[in-house]
């Protein structure tokens, strides 16, 4: 008696839905869908152990049983842009192509997570502490600046009143002298008669 070959369940895209079978083999599988093209070494299709995807066609061997992939607005936010097709693509391939949509999608097709905006805290915080030193350094030069502009004023009035102060000293030495001189003149006169 020939012992029965044990059964898998395969899946693979046949426009937007799945497409079950419980075969003994990928080559089975594939003959039940009608296909001549190895879609699993393409990666559109893939053994199946989920016992809640697996009983309906293990119920039913070698029947191909379809199963619709999420709602239709899913479906639509799936399909591949038309810009980004290839003019030579296969119109062949067209109906197990979107195989490569939804669960059935290769991890290559996935577009990964946007990174987030980097973070402007650190560079604002930079930017801050910046103002703040220039502010502080404006401050303090303009303080220098006003204790410069003042010392320098009091040395013009120091200026002057040194000026002025030494010129009339230098006046009462003038005047001190000739009077020395003349009652010096007028002494020694006074002992050359005496």
């Amino acid at each position: 008696m020939a012992r029965a070959q044990k059964l898998k369940v395969y899946r693979t895209a046949a426009g937007f839905n799945d497409a079950y079978v419980a075969a003994p083999s990928q080559k089975a599988a594939l003959a039940a869908w009608g296909s001549d093209k190895d879609f699993f070494a393409r990666g559109i299709a893939e053994i199946v152990t989920n016992p809640a995807l697996t009983a309906e066609p293990l119920a039913s061997p070698g029947v191909v049983i379809k199963h619709s992939r999420g709602t239709t607005a899913e479906q639509i936010k799936d399909m591949p842009d038309p810009e980004s097709r290839s003019p030579r693509e296969d119109r062949s391939d067209s109906a197990v192509a979107p195989g490569q949509l939804g669960k059935s999608k290769p991890a290559a097709r996935v577009k990964p997570a946007p990174k987030p905006k980097p973070s402007s805290a650190k560079l604002e915080a930079a930017e801050s502490q910046l103002e703040t030193v220039s502010i502080d350094y404006d401050a303090r030069m303009k303080a220098l600046a006003d204790r410069e502009a003042e010392l320098d004023r009091e040395r013009r009035e120091l200026e002057k009143q040194k000026s002025d102060e030494i010129g009339e000293a230098e006046t009462a030495v003038e005047d001190e002298r000739r009077a020395y001189d003349t009652a010096l003149r007028q002494w020694r006169k006074s002992k050359t008669e005496g």
